[in-house]
């Protein structure tokens, strides 16, 4: 009888570099007042933005993702042809093919890599992540970089306020390598498909929301996967230095935090808000926020980290990470 092999990998996965780019114009909200009903207070209130980054017609899907991949690559001490497999995680590429991974690996250098895109919106870095971890883990891929980019300004009404209003453009990436000690949780996640109507793409040119139902939603649902993604790794809210949800919304944000913190979270946990100067990028928050705040002194090599995403889908997802 013909028998198969099997590969085995790495007996545990950490983050070895980060890195992230956004495009250079500061738009802010007394520059969106100018084109529709709104104006600077009405968005902090309600979202607590104060201003994003919107791309010009050279920044793409690819060009940030590019960028941010190879800050990334270079900050985990590693060259490109170190790494073999590519995940771009994106729900804003203009064409279904050629996939963004592709072009990202041909133009980072990383020659012949295996490359795929994946599409969990906004939770789509954490699905990525884990799927990055679990390749590594099982001798699939040696090294895997994992990159959320989002060109949202492409897929959303300029004067739409309910939209415009929350979403920007850039690009977070992380190089996810082979560790003895175990860096990267089990990850938690799902979908609820019942509510899949409430972030859709209904004339296949904008993006809408039901922005007070997902709000509904994100609050109540959304701390008890990041609780999940805690018991998973075998850890308590305690235990956690960082807390670094999709930022979506600083309201969001704050109650997941306020949840957390009710079940045991220490008040001194730092919380991601990167939503105040950066908007929401889907898939590229969760990485973006984390290399900002290392840059800004919040986070630390040796932190605990508790990502949580959630979108679109409605898909979830949430880990612990040791911090690089």
């Amino acid at each position: 009888m013909t028998k198969l092999r099997l590969t085995h990998g790495a007996p545990a996965t950490r983050i070895l570099g980060i890195g992230s780019a956004q495009p250079e114009r500061v738009v802010t909200n007394d520059d969106l007042a100018a084109v529709m009903d709104t104006n600077d207070q009405w968005i902090r209130d309600r979202v607590g933005i104060a201003e994003r980054r919107f791309g010009g017609s050279g920044d793409t899907v690819v060009s940030m993702a590019v960028e941010a991949g190879a800050k990334a690559i270079a900050a985990s001490g590693l060259s490109p042809a170190d790494v073999d497999t590519v995940i771009v995680a994106n729900c804003t590429t203009t064409v279904p093919i050629p996939n963004a991974a592709a072009q990202v690996a041909e133009l980072v250098g990383v020659k012949g890599a295996g490359g795929f895109d994946l599409n969990a919106a906004c939770a789509g870095f954490c699905y990525a992540l884990a799927t990055a971890s679990d390749m590594v883990r099982t001798g699939t891929a040696t090294r895997v970089l994992v990159i959320g980019s989002e060109k949202l300004t492409d897929i959303v009404d300029p004067v739409d306020r309910s939209t415009a209003i929350i979403f920007a453009d850039g690009a977070g990436a992380a190089v996810v390598g082979p560790s003895e000690e175990i860096g990267i949780g089990p990850v938690a996640w799902g979908t609820a498909g019942d509510l899949v109507e409430t972030i859709t793409m209904p004339n296949g040119k904008h993006i809408f929301q039901e922005g007070q139902s997902v709000f509904r939603w994100a609050t109540t649902k959304i701390a008890p996967i990041a609780l999940r993604a805690l018991e998973l790794a075998g850890l308590e809210p305690s235990d956690v230095d960082v807390l670094i949800p999709h930022q979506a919304n600083l309201r969001i944000v704050e109650a997941i935090a306020k949840k957390l913190r009710q079940k045991g979270a220490r008040e001194d946990m730092v919380v991601a808000d990167d939503i105040v100067t950066s908007g929401n990028t889907s898939s590229a928050s969760i990485p973006m926020a984390m290399d900002h705040m290392r840059a800004a002194g919040r986070v630390h090599s040796g932190d605990v980290a508790l990502l949580v995403g959630f979108g679109a889908g409605l898909s979830y997802a949430g880990q612990v990470v040791i911090c690089p």
